[in-house]
């Protein structure tokens, strides 16, 4: 029996990996397709009353996960309120409010394709502000990354941008991008004081609460009670699916690879917003954003490689 356990051990492990992965990308597959029930909700419902009730659904499960986990209902520290109210007013609020305007005005894979440069905005933020080390690859990838941005925003022609101009909807996804780089930012200080878990769970919390007032003062309740079966079916998706199960996949792969190896996945989120607009919403995808794509994943690669 003995030479046996080393090859079942062996397999074992490797078994576990292959769940790890499968989770991991089973959650950037739930990722991309917010873009796609996002750009479906936001057709029939106003953004405000659309990102209240995606949170409503994501709380509860989140509540639900944090007291099964902590057996207890964590609750943050004094010192940590804050830095849970920032969390919440950046990554829920504003974020959710400019995620569902922009989806109403523009394509859902050109809007993934624009947030997926959110790692070379920080990687910026942290190389301008923050005065970090920055190699001269890692200056190539922030600059490539913004580069296939402008491509995206004109069409292949980021000459354009000095002319024309970006229109509404790209703005809106652009100040996605600052939303989520905030939100990214402050999250690396307060997860020092609570558990990630518990950090998402009241950053919902507290975010909702904040759209609460803006989304019944433009029609919350007429526009929840006229919203078709496939609406709601969304907006649990978008809140218990993409935002709780995700979650909870993605923490599980920080845990058994790190957080390094795990984040490699987030790469596939705007390949399968891409994919799955394409075959759900029949959305055409053009060569400049190909080509844009191309360029901000790239450059969110060479940004963000260890040193």
């Amino acid at each position: 029996m003995t030479p046996e356990i080393g090859p079942n051990i062996e397999a074992d492990q490797k078994r576990a990996r292959l769940i790890v992965y499968a989770k991991l990308t089973a959650c950037m597959a739930l990722w991309g397709g917010t873009w796609v029930s996002g750009r479906y909700v936001a057709q029939e419902m106003g953004p405000f009353p659309a990102a209240f009730l995606r949170f409503s659904s994501a709380s509860v499960f989140l509540y639900l996960l944090s007291c099964r986990a902590d057996h207890s209902w964590p609750k943050p520290p004094r010192g940590a309120w804050g830095g849970v109210a920032f969390l919440g007013f950046t990554g829920v609020f504003l974020y959710n409010a400019m995620f569902f305007s922009g989806l109403a005005l523009i394509p859902a894979a050109r809007a993934a394709m624009i947030v997926a440069c959110v790692p070379s905005a920080v990687a910026l933020y942290s190389a301008v502000v923050l005065r970090a080390p920055t190699t001269a690859l890692k200056a190539l990838g922030i600059a490539l990354s913004l580069l296939g941005v402008a491509v995206i925003l004109s069409g292949g022609d980021p000459r354009a941008l000095f002319t024309h101009g970006a229109n509404p909807g790209d703005l809106l996804i652009l100040g996605c991008v600052v939303a989520w780089s905030a939100y990214s930012i402050g999250g690396g200080h307060v997860v020092r004081k609570i558990t990630p878990l518990a950090a998402v769970t009241w950053s919902c919390l507290l975010g909702n609460a904040m759209l609460l007032p803006p989304a019944l003062m433009t029609g919350l309740v007429p526009q929840a009670l006229a919203a078709s079966g496939l609406v709601w079916a969304n907006l649990l998706f978008l809140g218990v699916g993409a935002t709780g199960l995700a979650f909870l996949w993605y923490h599980d792969g920080i845990h058994a690879l790190g957080a390094p190896r795990a984040s490699i996945f987030i790469n596939l989120v705007p390949v399968f917003a891409t994919l799955l607009s394409t075959a759900l919403l029949g959305e055409t995808v053009g060569l400049p954003l190909v080509i844009g794509g191309a360029m901000v994943l790239a450059g969110v690669i060479l940004a963000n490689r260890p040193a």
